[in-house]
């Protein structure tokens, strides 16, 4: 009878450190195989997820304006006073919803080719006002549809899967002509992805056809999108900063007056890319910005929430699951004498025009699909991983207590 319950005990207690072994060996090999999944699944090749969604998104992406209207414009002419502007809108457009064309896969560099086209849909229940409200920048579909962004040749991460989704060329080039030294390279992708495994230390780089340069994103907090763990991306402030703040910066500085001799900070002259055109692009009511930017425009109330942009990244497959892009277009006015309504003018101005706010959100449907394909299988293999681990470590030591107990009562 001693015997059986002796046994019955030690089998108990191996049984323990073999669910407990396999517990552990699981980890690991769990861990391999869902890595081994996760780079089968974001090449950017047909058949495989990340390449499907890669085509045509299916999020619904908005692009709404603010405008910044002029109340004072005769006082300002003739006075030079500071500019009073009132914000309206939104005017709200449904953009990014066009499949990638013209898609070519190179199988020696392992890149693809597209055409991103452009349309906008205008969408009166979202917005304030209709496209026939008198601003002279609208009509702003017009300025957006039958356009295409492109040629982009990215890597499709065949070979290397943490090349995934990053720029080769953007229309035929490797940098961009607008600026010098390492400011006119193309760097990172188009932030829509990232490659796989991300971690909170990564720098999130990507490049911008609308402020005609690369820029990144840093770590912000972690953060819950209908049940799907996501790292929150955002644009800091040192981004936009002077050379004096950041001197990696300093080739962005491309003249020394409007600058103040590259001290001016918050806002970027992209007239390069523009025709020539005097345009500068800053975030929101001028947020990060020289204080000499808002001090001659009445109106303005910066503030992160609203403003600023971020990216909301699943570490996993890096995948960009939300996300929000804002900015500013400014254009620079300067006095003119041949010019009526700006010869009495007695010093530059940078005159806000608008900002807008794009942003896309993984839908419910999608959501739930990515849950229960990605996110729901990690979660339920860490699952039994630990329940295996757990229950094995209890039993065998539960097991050998009671095995211990049993032999010191025989012995007494």
């Amino acid at each position: 009878m001693g015997c059986n319950r002796n046994c019955g005990l030690i089998a108990g207690a191996v049984i323990g450190a073999v669910l407990a072994v396999f517990g552990g060996i699981l980890m690991p090999v769990g861990d391999m195989l869902i890595e081994k999944t996760i780079k089968k699944e974001v090449v950017l090749e047909e058949g495989t997820t990340a390449f499907k969604n890669w085509v045509k998104t299916g999020t619904d992406v908005y692009r709404q304006f603010w405008i910044f209207d002029v109340q004072n414009p005769d006082e300002v002419a003739v006075n030079s006073s500071k500019i009073k502007v009132k914000q309206r809108g939104p005017y709200t457009y449904r953009v990014r919803y066009l499949a990638k064309e013209n898609i070519t896969q190179d199988p020696e560099t392992h890149t693809v080719s597209f055409l991103q086209p452009n349309g906008a849909i205008f969408e009166p229940s979202l917005s304030v006002g209709t496209e026939d409200d008198t601003f002279t920048i609208l009509n702003l579909a017009v300025a957006y549809n039958n356009t295409a962004d492109g040629i982009y040749k990215v890597f499709n991460g065949k070979d290397d899967i943490s090349k995934v989704a990053i720029i080769d060329t953007y229309k035929g080039k490797k940098n961009l002509s607008y600026w010098t030294s390492y400011c006119d390279l193309i760097n990172g992708t188009d932030a829509a992805s990232f490659p796989p495994f991300v971690e909170k230390t990564r720098v999130l780089r990507f490049f911008s056809s609308d402020i005609c340069r690369s820029i990144y994103a840093v770590f912000g907090a972690e953060m819950n999108l209908k049940g799907i763990p996501v790292y929150r991306f955002v644009l800091p402030s040192l981004a936009f900063a002077s050379p004096l703040q950041n001197p990696d910066n300093h080739c962005f500085c491309t003249e020394k007056i409007i600058s103040k001799n590259c001290t001016l900070y918050g806002v970027l002259d992209i007239g390069k890319c523009k025709e020539g055109k005097p345009v500068y692009i800053s975030l929101p009511h001028f947020l990060h910005g020289s204080p000499e930017l808002a001090e001659p425009i009445e109106g303005l109330s910066p503030n992160e929430e609203e403003h600023s942009t971020y990216l909301d990244v699943e570490p996993i497959t890096g995948f960009t699951l939300r996300f929000a892009k804002r900015l500013q277009v400014n254009i620079l006015v300067k006095p003119a004498r041949r010019i009526e309504a700006l010869k009495d003018l007695k010093h530059n101005y940078i005159v806000p025009i608008l900002w807008l706010n794009e942003t896309g959100t993984i839908g419910d449907e999608k959501a739930e699909m990515f849950k229960n394909q990605v996110t729901g299988k990690i979660n339920l293999l860490g699952l039994v991983e630990i329940v295996l681990l757990s229950v094995g470590v209890v039993m065998f030591i539960a097991f050998m207590i009671s095995y211990c107990a049993c032999r010191s009562k025989k012995i007494n």
